[in-house]
């Protein structure tokens, strides 16, 4: 498999931690892991770049290291009511329009509309700067609520640590899920958090905040092969569907249903990544009922077919009798 070129554009000054959230997951080198990536850090001037934590660090490539990237990360803009220089708004643009995937991390999305690389399109940025990023950029769609958005192509995050949240999902998504909960486990934090952003503002809630819904998550999870429903979680809550569904809006920020078929199409490609079982078998598993409802559920979901992901992300099939070397 060829490794993946990730380059970081750095701007002074520089956060030293968003640009840490993508140094680790795409730069760090773990045991029992295969390296995909080849990680790079460059500058519009190669030197010393000074960054907000009081120190210099030194750069050694320049933007024509982003002319080989197979995918670029703006990790933050932190002069972001200046115009960023031309030469990097230039060399940004041809990235992106070479077919480089472009990431930014918290106010990075600033550098990705100044570029016109938002113009037109969803994103989002950490809850402070949503405001100010919508009346800046008037033909962005910014989603405040949302830890990152991912379309492809383009990919923007909320502040600090959703950039690790947007790494770790654009690793699964390169690698499949297993080689993302790898590196999360080294990193000693979930390859997934459920819910939005705003969970963590500042702004004070009108009521009490309701209790959490940890537990009946994690009750959830767990019987996720059985024919669990709505009720079945509002029963177990002890509180009724419609307070359920207020709930699960208000801390994940999406319906009782919908989560409980994102945890079942989740534990469906870990099934697929880690065992040779067949599609109807993990479609029971999983709490499907039938290969046919696997299928229809995880193309809405993942984009493609069950097989088709075992193809791209399963444990290699060996003949038997044929000695690996």
């Amino acid at each position: 498999m060829s490794v993946h070129r990730v380059v970081a554009l750095v701007l002074p000054p520089q956060s030293t931690f968003e640009l840490a959230c993508a140094a680790e997951v795409f730069g760090v080198r773990r045991p029992g892991l295969p390296s995909r990536y080849a990680f790079t850090v460059c500058a519009e001037r190669p030197g010393a770049v000074p960054t907000l934590a009081g120190y210099d660090m030194v750069v050694s490539e320049d933007l024509t290291a982003l002319d080989a990237a197979d995918t670029v990360v703006i990790p933050g803009m932190h002069q972001r009511e200046e115009a960023a220089p031309p030469a990097v708004i230039e060399a940004l643009q041809r990235a992106h329009r070479r077919g480089a995937r472009t990431v930014a991390i918290c106010s990075g999305a600033f550098l990705l509309a100044q570029a016109g690389l938002l113009a037109g399109r969803r994103a989002t940025t950490h809850w402070r700067l949503a405001g100010e990023l919508a009346a800046r950029f008037p033909e962005v769609r910014v989603e405040a609520e949302a830890l990152y958005i991912d379309l492809g192509d383009i990919a923007t995050s909320a502040g600090t640590a959703a950039g690790i949240d947007l790494c770790l999902h654009l690793a699964r998504a390169d690698h499949g899920a297993a080689h993302a909960a790898h590196i999360a486990r080294h990193m000693v934090m979930p390859p997934h958090r459920e819910g939005g952003q705003l969970q963590y503002s500042t702004a004070p809630p009108a009521d009490p905040p309701p209790p959490s819904l940890a537990p009946v998550l994690d009750w959830a999870t767990e019987r996720l092969h059985q024919p669990l429903t709505v009720d079945d979680l509002a029963a177990r809550a002890r509180i009724s569907p419609r307070t359920l569904a207020r709930r699960f809006a208000g801390q994940l920020g999406v319906s009782p249903g919908r989560w409980l078929l994102q945890q079942r199409v989740a534990a469906a490609r870990a099934l697929l990544e880690e065992t040779e079982l067949p599609v109807e078998t993990v479609a029971v598993r999983v709490g499907l009922s039938s290969a046919a409802n696997l299928r229809r559920r995880f193309r809405a979901l993942v984009h493609t077919t069950p097989a088709a992901y075992r193809r791209s992300f399963g444990r290699p099939v060996h003949a038997p009798g044929v000695r690996q070397g």
